[in-house]
Formats: C-alpha cells, sequence, structure tokens
C-alpha cells in the first residue's frame, strides 16, 4: 500500500523536473484556480455577512484586494481574472503536452480534427500481397485509420524466402510493405525500413525491415508480436496481419505450350517463372489455420477489399486459408474484388476483367463479391510484354461492375492509390451512406 502511493507521489512530483515546459502552465492554472476562490468567497461573504466590518487590511492590501470598489464588482472581476488564467494556463498546458508529437508544417487544429476524422472511419480490410496491396493502403490511410491489411504468406523468393529458409520464420517481404505504407510519416524511418542493402555487402538483397522484423520475433518470441512491434516503431495507424501462422507452400499446375498435360510447379516465386498457363494453386498444408485476429477484423468490416495484387500468387493464397474464405462469405460487409489494371507475364498474360473473375470462382466458388472495381482507360501500349486488363462481353458476367480511370499517370500499369481509395469509399457510402459519429 505504502509503496504504491509512494510511486504515485514520485509519478506526480516528476512533472516538476527542469525542462519539461509545464511547470510554468501548473503556476498560471493555479493563480487562476486561487483568483476564483477569492471572488467565490466574497460572494459567500455577501450572503452570510449581515453587518459591514472593518477588512483589517494595510491601505496597500486594501487596494490589491480591489476594496475600493463595491462588493458585487470586486466578485465579477476576480472571477473573470480566475477564469481567463485557468483557460490560458489549460491552453498552454496543452500545447506542451502535444507539440512533440506535432507535424512539421501543420497546424494543430488541423491535425486533430484529421486523427479524428479517421479514427472515425470505416472498418475496412484487404487482403492480397505484394506492391498492389501497398498501393490501396496508402491511399486508404487518408480516409480512415481502422485498416487491417490480411498478408499471404506463401512468399519464398528473394530476401524473404532466405530468411524463411535460414531462420524458419514467416516471409517478412509484403509485411513490411503494407507496414511501410499505413506509416504516418512516410519519411527518413520508413525510408530505411525500405532500404536493401546492395550486393556487394554480406547482406546483398536483404531488406533493413526484414531483418528488423525477424530480429524482433528472434526477441519476442513471436511473429505476429514482431509484426506489431515494427508497427509501433513506425507511427502505424491500422494493423498488418499474416493470413495463418502456418509454414505454408503454394503449389501450382502448369500447362505447359505444345505438351500434353500439366506440370506440377512448388514455391510462389518459381510459378511466375514457368512458360504456361496457370490451371490451378493450392497450399501444403491443404487446410491451415487462419490468424484468429484476421478472421475476428473480417467479420467486424464495413468493407473487405480482395486485391489488386498477383492474382495466382498474392490474391489467392488469402482465400485458400478456408477459415479466412469462410469469414468473407459470412462477413455483411461490402466486397469488393479489385481486378488489375495490366497483365503479368507468367500468371496473367492474355486475361481479361472476366477471366480474373472466372479464376476466383474456379478457386473459391461463385458470389464472393458483391462489385467487380476494374480501370476503364486505355491510353498507350503498355510496357514489359503487358497488356491492359480489359473488360470484355459484359452480359456474360453475373457481378455488378464498376469501371473508372484508376491509373497512375507515372506508371499507367499501376493504380493510382488516391483514385482507388476514392473510388472505394464512394462505393462503400453508395451503399451505407456515410458514417456520423
Amino acid at each position: 500500500m505504502l509503496s504504491s502511493m509512494r510511486k504515485e507521489i514520485t509519478g506526480i512530483l516528476r512533472w516538476l523536473i527542469p525542462g519539461l515546459g509545464v511547470k510554468r502552465w501548473f503556476g498560471l492554472i493555479l493563480l487562476g484556480l486561487t483568483l476564483l476562490a477569492v471572488g467565490l468567497a466574497l460572494a459567500l461573504l455577501d450572503v452570510y455577512r449581515t453587518t459591514p466590518t472593518e477588512s483589517g487590511l494595510t491601505p496597500v492590501l486594501e487596494v490589491a484586494a480591489l476594496q475600493f470598489l463595491v462588493r458585487p464588482v470586486r466578485v465579477a472581476i476576480f472571477a473573470i481574472l480566475g477564469v481567463t488564467l485557468i483557460g490560458f494556463g489549460m491552453a498552454g498546458l496543452n500545447h506542451a503536452l502535444i507539440i512533440p508529437f506535432m507535424r512539421p508544417g501543420q497546424k494543430l487544429v488541423d491535425q486533430i480534427a484529421n486523427y479524428r476524422r479517421k479514427g472515425r472511419g470505416p472498418r475496412v480490410v484487404v487482403l492480397g500481397g505484394g506492391h498492389g496491396l501497398a498501393t490501396l493502403l496508402r491511399g486508404l490511410k487518408t480516409h480512415s485509420a481502422n485498416l487491417t491489411a490480411i498478408v499471404s504468406v506463401a512468399d519464398d523468393g528473394g530476401s524473404s524466402g532466405r530468411l524463411r529458409q535460414s531462420l524458419g520464420i514467416l516471409p517478412p517481404g509484403d509485411i513490411r510493405n503494407c507496414l511501410a505504407a499505413l506509416s504516418d510519416d512516410e519519411g527518413m524511418l520508413t525510408q530505411l525500413f525500405q532500404y536493401r542493402f546492395t550486393s556487394e555487402s554480406g547482406l546483398g538483397g536483404h531488406s533493413f525491415g526484414n531483418l528488423f522484423i525477424s530480429a524482433l520475433a528472434e526477441i519476442t518470441g513471436s511473429f505476429e508480436e514482431a509484426v506489431a512491434e515494427s508497427g509501433r516503431v513506425l507511427g502505424v495507424r491500422g494493423r498488418v496481419l499474416p493470413a495463418t501462422l502456418h509454414n505454408v507452400r503454394l503449389v501450382a499446375d502448369i500447362e505447359l505450350p505444345n505438351q500434353p498435360g500439366s506440370v506440377r510447379v512448388e514455391g510462389e516465386s518459381a510459378i511466375p517463372e514457368m512458360p504456361g498457363r496457370v490451371r490451378r494453386v493450392w497450399l501444403e498444408p491443404n487446410s491451415p489455420f487462419a490468424f484468429p485476429p484476421a478472421v475476428r477484423a473480417i467479420l467486424a468490416a464495413d468493407l473487405i477489399v480482395i486485391g489488386p495484387g498477383s492474382l495466382y500468387t498474392s490474391i489467392l493464397p488469402n482465400l485458400l486459408v478456408p477459415d479466412l474464405l469462410d469469414a468473407v462469405r459470412a462477413s455483411r460487409a461490402l466486397k469488393a474484388f479489385v481486378v488489375n489494371i495490366a497483365t503479368q507475364p507468367g500468371e496473367t498474360s492474355q486475361y481479361s476483367v472476366l477471366d480474373h473473375v472466372r479464376v476466383l470462382e474456379e478457386h473459391v466458388g461463385s458470389d464472393l463479391a458483391d462489385i467487380i472495381v476494374y480501370n476503364n482507360f486505355y491510353d498507350s501500349p503498355l510496357p514489359n510484354l503487358s497488356d491492359w486488363v480489359k473488360l470484355e462481353g459484359e452480359s456474360a458476367s453475373g457481378y455488378p461492375l464498376y469501371g473508372a480511370n484508376l491509373t497512375n499517370s507515372q506508371h499507367p500499369w499501376r493504380h493510382d492509390s488516391e483514385k482507388l481509395a476514392q473510388t472505394l469509399m464512394d462505393l462503400l457510402f453508395e451503399r451505407t451512406g456515410p458514417l456520423v459519429e
């Protein structure tokens, strides 16, 4: 008991440490309370005293106590001065406490209003992986802070694959990209998180963020805790969750050109490298358990976005986790499937919008999405053997379709984060109406 009281008193006294910039405001508030108390005391004297008495004060103190004024005026003056000083003290104290967390170049009132607005934003869950998911998150974070990214853990290539093989952890690469995209300030710290070491160093090919998450996984003893701590370091408002904590591997049947039958390819990174047409993908082990917080986020969502991203190697690995798929079907949220802007060599060459929908249905069944969102702006040929993903045979689709200009002006084969996020918010609010406090 005494020990806890001593700790509380010590904690209070720490506010008096020099250099915090708060003692002056505490003093101003204390002075204001004193003047307010004096005014209240004078008012009470008027109520309970029936005969005038001598003040007993020296002439100087009589002037300081405003004895030359009638008592109602003195009461009003002390009350006004007290309230004013308390107000100034509270404003100064708030500013002193908030200023370390303020962003330079922005007004405090704007930052608070923006923080509150995004805190009241819709609950959005996005499923996917790769750069497409990070692009979407970068746009959505301007509309809501209630974001959850559910990321595939089937990646086995590059830095993630090497760490997965050597340390036995889940691949951190796509999770790292999402954390960076959700960071409140994509400044130096976020750039450091995304920094990739050159091939000349012993860490060639690894990104700093991947190594950071791997180290935290060793320190904390769990991969999910390492991801959560990384989010705190980057100031992320939102969550990034793995689809499953199982060490899953993506396997595909690929039909080779000019050859009968198909060949089995193991590994997410090997699938796009194999010439031919992907017929089917699945996870091994076949039915991994979903990460429970991911299931809860889906069931509580207002909007679920599937994609954008590599169809076979980023989007489907999430939906092939049975519990996640069941949660998506059970959720009452608006479910939007965002089709890629350009075809991906090795995965979706010559695919149309409806080809993407067909592949989704072949793997997870029909009627999963409420609406299909696609790009309908094609202004020039695309590089790198890619082509526009166009809508062909609209009447053959059983889904509502929504087309818009979603291209990035600098990289037209990619989505523009702001355009895509605004389109999804418009579709959600058209269905539910704007969310109010």
